[in-house]
């Protein structure tokens, strides 16, 4: 019994190969959803899209798993990878990252402040910026959603094969 609590925790876990399964499983379920609600004129083409795109973009780089060093989201990232120390640093695995609003907003906030600097950046290069308003309420909405739902599913997945695992083996006992 000389195992480290993380190492416990660590063993516990699906895998990031079974969570990327789960998440694509529950994409073509909301995608049907999605495809229902357009033919029913209850949402717009685009903001289906946006939320694809974004839970796509979500569950591929945005895994509360980017606070490991070892993780696939983390090494998804290819040389850019080196932007997500500062947050693996900041936040330890199955603390924040892992809670159910926190994890995901931090992730969304920490992803859009480098987003506004690119953008600043970028504005200093052009004099006129080609950049038009603001976007609507319902394609924030359809984003945030998109980014959102592939985390919450993830960290109830983590949360659920704990519990399972735990009191099964607390039966064998």
């Amino acid at each position: 019994m000389g195992m480290k609590a993380a190492t416990v925790a660590t063993i516990l876990m699906p895998s990031g190969k079974a969570h990327l399964r789960m998440e694509a499983m529950m994409l073509i379920l909301w995608i049907a959803c999605a495809v229902v609600l357009v033919w029913k004129d209850q949402i717009a083409l685009l903001h289906a899209g946006l939320f694809a795109g974004a839970y796509i973009f979500s569950m591929l780089l945005l895994s509360p798993d980017l606070d490991l060093a070892k993780s696939d989201a983390f090494h998804r990232w290819g040389i850019l990878r080196w932007l997500w120390l500062p947050y693996a640093w900041v936040f330890r695995h199955r603390q924040m990252s892992h809670h159910l609003l926190w994890g995901p907003l931090t992730r969304m906030a920490y992803v859009g402040l480098a987003a506004v600097a690119i953008g600043a950046l970028v504005r200093l290069g052009w004099r006129e910026t080609t950049l038009g308003s603001q976007p609507p309420a319902a394609s924030i909405l359809a984003i945030c959603l998109g980014v959102y739902l592939p985390n919450l599913e993830h960290i109830l997945a983590d949360r659920l094969t704990t519990t399972w695992r735990r009191k099964r083996r607390k039966h064998r006992l």
